[in-house]
């Protein structure tokens, strides 16, 4: 049997949870919303990285959606809520192949009915307008994370890519983590600077996760995860979802990757935009100068380096398709899975740590969010503070 063929054998008992997919907000972009325009339960290579035969192909077993909104939008919270109401009519429309899950319970229902388990994630806290309130009713919409910055700091967070606001997590900012931690819903550190990592590890008494990030110290991005956070991570119980996009995982892909982002805003597009129109801008800038190309061996390295820093119970995979312009050789796109698999089964990886990088430790940490959650409502009311009134 190929390692190949290992890696097929192993997903189909152990699939992969991912912890980031923005094929919401490729949908929103591209068709807002019509769904028979871009019908998911038929191949959408040309369009998407993400469908159902190829879900089913990657051996994905586990889905967090994510309700991604540009933090520019003067319109954020509404526009979560859209990107929300896209989800619940995913999971609608196609009820045979995926399920909805609020819990690490009903992950594992998906896995016995052959479902993919759909949960969702708020990327940046911007969509909750400084807002408790809000945070909790995204919950009550099934928000299973908030990813605390984007690419912009917040009022109470400072990100990775931006200049340092309040220096890590406002007095604000740790009661939206104390807040989170309350309702269950999962604290994301990726996108947050270095600063604001160690400020939530500080006052979350819940596991954390990188739903998707890689290792700083195998390629020096900020949007990666310095190794004194990830050392941090067995004491917490949390989790790093190492994720695929080139220009983090590969260190000849940052600097092409700032030309790149140059020429698309020279263009008149943002530079996240995967449109047609955008992606035409993105191919003629490739002409000219060719992009270093990540491989399935790239991404093998950070969870090496990762597992060493953190122990095999704290990783996982958040590949980011459909939020991303270029993919590694060999993970093209959710059908790819079993070839990074199958690297690392060559690479000494054994079955019982593979399962525990696929689907067990994200059930877990989910399950030990909602432990915690229970014991804290014991104790806390929820939370009406404003940020006025702890950040003056």
């Amino acid at each position: 049997m190929t390692s190949l063929e290992e890696a097929r054998e192993l997903l189909r008992e152990f699939p992969v949870v991912d912890g980031h997919n923005d094929l919401p907000w490729a949908l929103r972009e591209q068709v807002r919303y019509d769904l028979d325009a871009r019908d998911i339960a038929t191949a959408q290579n040309a369009h998407l990285h993400t469908d159902i035969p190829r879900l089913r192909e990657g051996g994905v077993g586990a889905q967090y959606w994510s309700v991604y909104v540009r933090s520019d939008l003067p319109d954020a919270v509404p526009a979560t809520l859209e990107q929300i109401d896209c989800v619940r009519q995913l999971i609608a429309r196609y009820g045979s192949e995926l399920r909805p899950a609020l819990t690490a319970a009903d992950m594992e229902a998906g896995r016995r009915e052959g479902r993919i388990a759909s949960l969702m994630g708020a990327e940046g806290g911007h969509s909750i307008a400084n807002s408790l309130g809000t945070l909790r009713g995204l919950y009550e919409l099934g928000v299973r994370y908030m990813t605390l910055t984007h690419n912009d700091n917040v009022a109470w967070a400072d990100s990775a890519t931006d200049e340092p606001g309040v220096g890590g997590l406002s007095e604000f900012g740790r009661e939206v983590v104390r807040e989170m931690n309350r309702l269950g819903m999962l604290v994301d550190l990726s996108h947050v600077a270095a600063t604001t990592m160690h400020h939530a590890l500080d006052t979350s008494v819940a596991p954390v996760i990188f739903s998707h990030s890689s290792s700083r110290a195998v390629c020096d991005h900020p949007r990666n995860i310095p190794d004194d956070v990830l050392e941090r991570l067995p004491v917490n119980g949390g989790m790093a979802m190492v994720t695929f996009v080139p220009k983090f995982v590969l260190q000849a892909a940052v600097d092409w990757t700032a030309a790149a982002d140059d020429n698309m805003r020279a263009h008149g597009f943002h530079h996240l935009a995967t449109t047609p129109e955008a992606m035409k801008v993105h191919r003629s800038f490739e002409e000219t100068n060719p992009r270093p190309v990540a491989t399935v061996s790239t991404v093998a390295d950070h969870l090496d380096h990762m597992r060493e820093v953190a122990g095999i119970d704290h990783l996982g995979i958040g590949g980011d398709y459909d939020g991303t312009a270029f993919t590694p050789d060999g993970l093209n796109d959710v059908s790819g899975y079993p070839n990074l698999i199958a690297e690392l089964l060559d690479r000494g990886w054994s079955k019982g740590d593979l399962a525990k990088l696929t689907w067990g430790n994200a059930v877990r940490v989910l399950g030990a969010a909602e432990d915690v959650a229970r014991e804290v409502r014991e104790r806390r009311q929820p939370s009406n503070a404003t940020l006025e009134e702890l950040d003056g």
